[in-house]
């Protein structure tokens, strides 16, 4: 399934899946975005599918976002388990 980004009320909404075939138009899409705005929100909330790929997609985004001082956040159901393991991969 492909994966569709609209935009909403100032923030990104995506439709369909996150994975290993949509990934990396995915960052280049956003890196474009982070390097034009200081704030860009994505809600995950109608993304049927995100795998392992997916993951390190939305990990790539926040470490560009960190380096060029700019806000990356992601909301919706299932945030909280990418924040968990974004937040594992700095532990000791």
């Amino acid at each position: 399934m492909a994966l569709r980004i609209l935009e909403e009320n100032g923030a990104f909404q995506l439709h369909g899946s996150l994975t290993a075939t949509t990934a990396r138009s995915f960052i280049i899409h956003f890196e474009h975005i982070i390097n034009t705005a200081k704030d860009v929100t994505v809600n995950i909330e109608k993304v049927k599918c995100i795998d392992a790929c997916g993951v390190e997609a939305l990990k790539t985004l926040i470490a560009i976002a960190l380096q060029s001082n700019n806000m990356f956040s992601v909301i919706g159901y299932g945030c909280k388990d990418i924040y968990d393991d974004y937040k594992s991969s700095f532990a000791a």
